[in-house]
């Protein structure tokens, strides 16, 4: 008989610990005013950066791919369910990208274990920045490789670990994972020294775009354009489509023989049903968008620095980040719960982001900014978190 009782004593250590995880219930489309569990809020935390979640342009071209796609796709996209849709948004994403090719998947997560099961041997190493992403570390381990994690953005560690594996067994493949914004603080990860690492033989580097693309380069191709990286310099590129795109779904890009081995090998790819046309035409759309409206990046820079002056001036601990996303340190987890509870009381939406997400120490109220938020939404988010700051001592 299943041990219910050992899950419920787990649950309730969590709940001891301020690491216990709820729902909220969302009543509104994504946009800076929500109703939340039946509350007006301001949010501060989603991802929809650039504002497009609930474009009329991109609603408008989901509804006509659903008048002529239907609403699911109803297969793999290796039997029947790879509409036209899907190829033209591939095509549109490896041109936008300075990519051969382009793949689709149904997530960022399933994308990033779907390149593990392609190219990862049980027998090849893989390094991973401390503080990567959760589907990058479970790629790692789902790999069956051996797996070595260096300090966060220290490529002399890393080509400390890179040159003894080198020296070992040069048959061995070198696979260096790593984001390339970092999504708990958002700084960026040194992607032009990683790649000059990995221009060594046998090394390769994957890099995971979620939260660059759309938000950094020129027209917002991503964290790679804005170094000026090419498909060369970095062969396996991830970007999401839920995030600054506002729709959803994720892809893959590179050269073709990187997508030919995807669609032949990644179980995720292979033996899953593939995301709504729909999606793929509103994603077309958001493209669109996203590539034009310069305006968007701009107006986010603006707030971004809007928000380290105001910040600053209260004395609050923000972290060094020039993205959207924007931690304020708060180091124990129940005061960062009643920081978060605080600020809800106050009609301001913060998440609380506790360990295992972070280390143990390091738990923080996680601000996330977007083209549509006003000055006095965000005059508002400062002022009343440097009150609640002060009422919710340590």
């Amino acid at each position: 008989m299943p041990d219910f009782d050992r899950l419920a004593r787990a649950l309730e250590q969590r709940r001891a610990e301020h690491l216990y995880r709820t729902c909220r219930i969302t009543e509104s489309p994504q946009a800076p005013e929500m109703i939340i569990d039946g509350k007006a809020v301001i949010s501060f935390c989603s991802n929809d950066y650039l504002g497009l979640a609930n474009h009329p342009k991109i609603i408008e071209a989901f509804t006509q791919g659903a008048q002529r796609w239907g609403v699911g796709s109803g297969a793999a996209h290796l039997i029947n369910g790879h509409s036209g849709a899907h190829a033209e948004l591939e095509i549109a994403l490896a041109e936008f990208t300075g990519c051969e090719r382009a793949l689709l998947f149904s997530t960022g997560y399933m994308a990033n274990l779907g390149v593990a099961s392609a190219f990862i041997g049980r027998h090849d190493r893989v390094f991973q920045d401390r503080w990567n992403h959760a589907s990058l570390i479970d790629a790692g381990v789902m790999s069956r490789a051996k797996v070595q994690r260096y300090a966060h953005t220290d490529t002399d560690a890393l080509a400390a670990l890179l040159n003894a594996e080198l020296n070992t067994d040069t048959q061995k493949q070198n696979w260096v994972l790593t984001d390339a914004v970092f999504s708990m603080d958002g700084d960026l990860a040194p992607l032009p020294a990683l790649a000059q690492l990995c221009a060594k033989p046998h090394s390769w580097l994957v890099v995971d775009d979620a939260h660059g693309f759309g938000v950094l380069g020129p027209q917002g191709r991503g964290s790679c354009a804005l170094f000026n990286l090419d498909q060369q310099q970095i062969p396996i590129v991830m970007g999401t489509l839920g995030k600054a795109f506002g729709t959803a779904g994720a892809f893959v890009a590179g050269r073709r023989e990187i997508i030919e081995t995807l669609i032949q090998q990644a179980h995720t790819y292979v033996y899953t049903t593939a995301m709504p046309a729909a999606l793929a035409c509103a994603s077309l759309a958001s493209l669109e968008l996203v590539r034009e409206e310069q305006w968007r990046r701009e107006r986010l820079q603006q707030l971004i620095q809007l928000f380290h002056r105001l910040i600053d001036q209260a004395g609050l601990p923000r972290l060094a980040s020039n993205t959207p996303i924007q931690p304020i340190l708060v180091g124990d987890s129940a005061r960062a719960l009643r920081l978060s509870q605080a600020l809800f009381e106050q009609n301001i939406l913060v998440t609380a982001i506790r360990p295992p997400t972070v280390p143990v120490g390091t738990a923080r109220l996680r601000i996330t900014l977007s083209a549509a938020h006003t000055d006095a939404q965000l005059l508002r988010l400062c002022e009343t978190l440097a009150s609640v700051w002060q009422e919710c001592p340590l």
